[in-house]
């Protein structure tokens, strides 16, 4: 078997720019567009043309019979016989097929047989061995002296050379408008894909520490400037991203230090004074600092995972009002506050564990700040069921009602370590509300304290996996 012959990288239209590929796209649209419209030019011409032959060689015949009606043949005047622009011959002939009189002696027999001739026509093909150029008009005429037939020959031979002259030009046109467009389309691609090398430019020049800049917008109100406010949007949408991330990973390290720092000081201290390791110093600061860095360590990988692929969800039947009684049961089991609760029978389908998780925030979230009163509400309302959480603590503040759902936000009374909290308890709880298709709000309770409420769909309005 022969080897098979490779074809060059450059004839790979894949391998073609963009400004090759719109002007070969351009090249063969023009071309076939031009095509048509000469095929459709070349055949209107050609039949109009033939179509004012046949008419004077209608016309001619009609006037040569309507004299020879009046007149016999040798009568008729000569001027009809002339053989002057569209017509080549004219013809009479008598009743025995023979010709009485002809304007052109080369012409020595009838265009037609007679005898196919039994009414006025036009635009008919002329006997062989007569050149099919000639399209003949037919009369026939009744006189005195007999039955005759008019015969009139129109010449289409210049018709049919117009339509070459024509066609003629277009062939020679038609490359060269074919070019120009190619040649156009070229330029015009090549001058909008500047703004696009541009913009290209400037993103490959934007490094990590200069997200701050920004890539220029055309004056035109085109596409390449959309495309150029979109990059922007999403420039900021990285800064944004990246300034989140520093500020998360920085209060993350700073969360971490601390219990790390406790945890350390503690340890040295038991290898330098042995007797220190005692049931205080790990019951008091190791087992405490150690849980708060579990906690936090969970929290970090929770929100990891909601930022990478969203929370995974086991799907079930969730009875909230046990789900809360459990909650205020545990919470009058801490003592030092009152706590009441309006529960109702509330089912929702979701993943219970997270949904725990997620109230227990909230509870714990108001025990922390509440001074006498706790107050956990269970409703049906619609098709939403509503878990509220009241508190008679200082509350928050109306503008920080959405900020306190951020990672490592803590508002200036709640930065006392003696709460425990990481500012990431909030944050997941609106994750697993979210992924649960719900809301979370924060309003103001009757207590003048805060107002948690969590509002989720009773029915399957989002996906849940099936639980193992």
């Amino acid at each position: 078997m022969g080897a098979v012959t490779r074809i060059p990288d450059w004839l790979r239209p894949s391998h073609w720019g963009l400004r090759i590929r719109s002007a070969i796209a351009a090249a063969l649209t023009v071309g076939a567009v031009l095509l048509l419209a000469a095929w459709a030019l070349l055949g209107l011409l050609s039949r109009s043309l033939l179509r004012e032959t046949d008419a004077a060689a209608a016309t001619r015949a009609d006037t040569v019979a309507s004299e020879l009606a009046r007149s016999s043949v040798a009568d008729l005047p000569g001027s009809l016989f002339d053989g002057t622009g569209q017509i080549a011959v004219v013809q009479i002939i008598d009743a025995r097929g023979a010709i009485a009189r002809e304007s052109n002696p080369k012409y020595a027999t009838p265009l037609l047989d007679p005898a196919t001739v039994a009414e006025s026509d036009s635009g008919r093909r002329p006997v062989a061995p007569y050149d099919e150029d000639l399209r003949v008009a037919a009369r026939p005429v009744t006189t005195p002296t007999g039955h005759f037939l008019v015969l009139v020959g129109g010449d289409s031979e210049p018709a049919e050379h117009a339509v070459k002259r024509v066609a003629a030009l277009v062939a020679v046109g038609g490359p060269i408008v074919v070019a120009a467009a190619a040649l156009a389309t070229y330029l015009l691609v090549g001058r909008s894909l500047r703004s696009v090398e541009e913009i290209r430019r400037r993103v490959a020049g934007i490094g990590a520490a200069g997200l701050a800049e920004r890539v220029p917008v055309p004056v035109a109100r085109d596409e390449i400037a959309r495309l150029a406010e979109t990059m922007n949007d999403m420039l900021a949408r990285v800064e944004a991203g990246h300034q989140a991330q520093r500020r998360f990973v920085g209060d993350a390290s700073h969360e971490l230090r601390s219990p790390l720092a406790v945890v350390t000081a503690a340890l040295e201290l038991a290898r330098d004074r042995p007797e220190t390791l005692d049931a205080e110093l790990i019951d008091g600061t190791l087992l405490p600092e150690t849980e708060r860095m579990r906690r936090l360590i969970d929290d970090l990988l929770t929100l990891a995972a909601a930022d990478e692929n969203g929370l995974e969800l086991r799907g079930g039947d969730v009875d909230l009002d046990d789900m809360a009684a459990e909650q205020v049961l545990a919470l009058r089991m801490r003592g030092g506050l009152t706590v009441r609760s309006e529960i109702d029978a509330v089912r929702v389908v979701g993943d219970s564990p997270k949904l725990e998780r997620a109230l227990r925030n909230i509870v714990d979230n108001a025990a922390a700040h509440a001074r006498t009163t706790v107050a956990v509400t269970v409703r049906r309302d619609g098709a939403l069921a509503r878990m509220i959480v009241d508190d008679d603590g200082p509350g928050i503040p109306a503008a920080d009602r959405e900020r306190v759902f951020g990672r490592f936000v803590r508002l200036a009374a709640d930065r006392a370590r003696a709460t425990g909290g990481s500012g990431l308890g909030l944050a997941i709880v609106s994750e697993i509300v979210a992924a649960h298709g719900g809301s979370v709000t924060i309003g103001e309770s009757p207590w003048g304290g805060a107002r948690f409420v969590i509002a989720l769909p009773t029915g399957v309005d989002h996906p849940v996996a099936d639980a193992p």
